[in-house]
Parts: C-alpha cells; sequence; structure tokens
C-alpha cells in the first residue's frame, strides 16, 4: 500500500481519526487558532465586511465554512458580524462543507442550539450539492490533512503489515516532485480536485485559508503524529529506527486512527493548483500579519471600551498566541485566493 491510501485509511477510513467528532483544545490532542479564541473568528468576519463593503462580493453571499470541526468558527463569525454589522445578517447566507456524517450532525447540533432559525445556514455533504453564485469562503488548518506521499530521493514510501519501505515511484508522483526538486519530504495529493471542485461550483469567490507550512519546500521530513498534545516524528516510530535508544515510547500500532497524523504545507504547490483551475492568488502572509491587517486590533479597541479592565486583559491575553511569532504567529500562514466569474 502507498502511503496516502494508509494515511487516507488513517485519518478518514472506517473508524479513522476524523470520521467522529475529536475535542479540540485543552482536552484534544492539538490546540488551534479557533479553540484559543474567539477574536480569531472575529478577525475573519471583519475581512468579510470589508469585502462586501468593497464590493467584491455582494450582500447576499453566503459565507461557507470547510472542515469546520463542531461549528466555532462560523458561530464565532455570526456573532462578531451580528456585533459590527448586525444588518448584513439579514442578507447573507452561512453553509458548511462537511463530508463526515458525525461531525456534520455534531455541527447542525451546536448551530441549532446557539442560533435557532436566526440566520440563513445550510449545510452540504459533498461538492456535488453546491451552486453558488457569490461566497466568501474559510478554511482553518485543512491542507495539512490532505492525504500525501512521502519522497527519498527517486523513491516513495509503501506500508506492508506496519512495516514501511521506499520502492519505485510512481509517474504521476515522479512528475510532482521533479517539478519542485523534491529529493527529501512529502508532496500532497488533491489540491487539483479540491481546486477544481471549488471554481466548478462557486463562479466568484474569496476564499481565506490558515495553516502551517511554508512556500518553498524545506526538503526535509515533517510527517509528524499528534496525540494527547505530544508530538512524534513519524519516522521515529517506525523500523527506520534501528537503535532502541531513539525509538518513541509508543507503538505505531496504538496511534493509528487514534491520533492527527500531518505535515506542513508546501504553499508553492498549493498556489500552482489553484492557479492552474483559474483561482489567483489575492495575498499570502503570516497569520500575525494578516489578523492585524484584518483588524484585530481594532476589535480589542472595541472591547476595551465596553467591558472592565481585567476582561480586556483576560481576552488579550488568550489572543496573543495567534500574533506571537514563537507560537502561531510565523509558523502559519494566511492565503487568500479569488476567483472572479
Amino acid at each position: 500500500m502507498n502511503f496516502s491510501s494508509y494515511m487516507q485509511e488513517w485519518l478518514y477510513g472506517e473508524n479513522g481519526y476524523y470520521s467522529s467528532f475529536k475535542d479540540i483544545g485543552k482536552e484534544g490532542d492539538f490546540y488551534t487558532a479557533v479553540s484559543a479564541t474567539p477574536f480569531f473568528g472575529g478577525t475573519v468576519a471583519k475581512r468579510i465586511i470589508k469585502v462586501v463593503e468593497d464590493g467584491f462580493l455582494p450582500v447576499n453571499s453566503t459565507i461557507l465554512e470547510i472542515g469546520a470541526h463542531q461549528g466555532y468558527l462560523l458561530a464565532d463569525i455570526v456573532q462578531f458580524i451580528y456585533t459590527l454589522e448586525p444588518k448584513l445578517l439579514e442578507s447573507l447566507n452561512f453553509a458548511i462543507l462537511e463530508p463526515q456524517e458525525d461531525i456534520l450532525f455534531a455541527q447542525k447540533k451546536y448551530m441549532k442550539q446557539s442560533f435557532k432559525d436566526k440566520i440563513n445556514l445550510k449545510f452540504f455533504s459533498s461538492f456535488d450539492e453546491i451552486k453558488l453564485e457569490n461566497a466568501f469562503i474559510i478554511s482553518n488548518e485543512i491542507f495539512d490533512a490532505f492525504k500525501c506521499e512521502v519522497i527519498k530521493d527517486d523513491k516513495m514510501l509503501y506500508v506492508e503489515n506496519d512495516n514501511f519501505y521506499f520502492d519505485d515511484i510512481s509517474d504521476e508522483i515522479k512528475q510532482k516532485v521533479d517539478k519542485y526538486g523534491i529529493k527529501k519530504g512529502e508532496i500532497a495529493l488533491g489540491y487539483d480536485e479540491f481546486a477544481s471542485n471549488l471554481s466548478s461550483h462557486i463562479k466568484r469567490f474569496e476564499f481565506v485559508s490558515f495553516d502551517y507550512g511554508e512556500m518553498e519546500h524545506r526538503g526535509e521530513y515533517s510527517l509528524r503524529i499528534y496525540y494527547k498534545h505530544n508530538v512524534y516524528p513519524f519516522l521515529s516510530l517506525t523500523n527506520f529506527i534501528k537503535d532502541k535508544n531513539l525509538k518513541e515510547n509508543i507503538n505505531i500500532k496504538a496511534l493509528y486512527k487514534k491520533s492527527d497524523i500531518t505535515y506542513d504545507v508546501f504553499f508553492r504547490q498549493l498556489i500552482d493548483e489553484f492557479e492552474k483551475n483559474g483561482i489567483k492568488l489575492e495575498s499570502y502572509m503570516t497569520q500575525m500579519k494578516a489578523i492585524v491587517e484584518f483588524g484585530i486590533l481594532e476589535l480589542f479597541e472595541i472591547l476595551k471600551s465596553h467591558t472592565d479592565n481585567a476582561t480586556y486583559l483576560k481576552e488579550l491575553n488568550k489572543a496573543k498566541v495567534l500574533i506571537d511569532p514563537s507560537f502561531m504567529g510565523e509558523r502559519f500562514k494566511c492565503v487568500i485566493f479569488r476567483k472572479i466569474d
């Protein structure tokens, strides 16, 4: 079995890690910007308001989240739009795209509890159900969960009975790695199909996505496992490590389908495959720069004028993780794409 199939089964197969709802944050395996503070959603809400005010999208556009987990980010966006421009809620539509049935059930339950029938909200289980004229699309940490192949020189990784080995590379993967000169590391699969689906089902949109990675490939292995806030380099858990003193004190079988497996996003590849589908890059920047440009400082000025100092400082400290270079600020990137019909 090639590694991409193994990874797909790990994350999305029967009883896979993402086949059912998982806690994120203190009780889960990792943190995200959404679990850190609702002001992350607030900055996205400000971006949406600006895109509408600038005239790129009309007031009846759909705000579509892809990979919404329980729905916290979209709920935060709705709450901040209500605070900043409440009239927009009368015309905007909201939607979630989620193929996993159990997670979709949890999203519907949470959004119903949060808003009853006060917003125009739809749920899609596949791109085939989507037909939109105008949309603002948001995703947070989805591309790091696309399946990948692992490369070493002119070979790729395979799995058989929990043994890992490098063998002949397929022609399709060789074309991809040769294009970027990759001799060591991961190459993602599925960006082209994803971008094609966006372009085919939505006429005009702005797509904002946050993820960790770099513009250029680092030429190193970044594949890793997150389990109960511990990080394990993937290859250190395999039969490639012969020295028992260098092996982690956990078996990869115990982590299979029970932990998150991820890798750094290679943004050059992502951008190339989006632009191949007629979706143009608008901006690429660090998360720190993006959320400052989107208006997080203005949001905290509003908070400061409407609450006590203790509450203000508490929320400010929670939000610092988003912009601190030693946490998410530099490691995470924001990429903005636009498609004009």
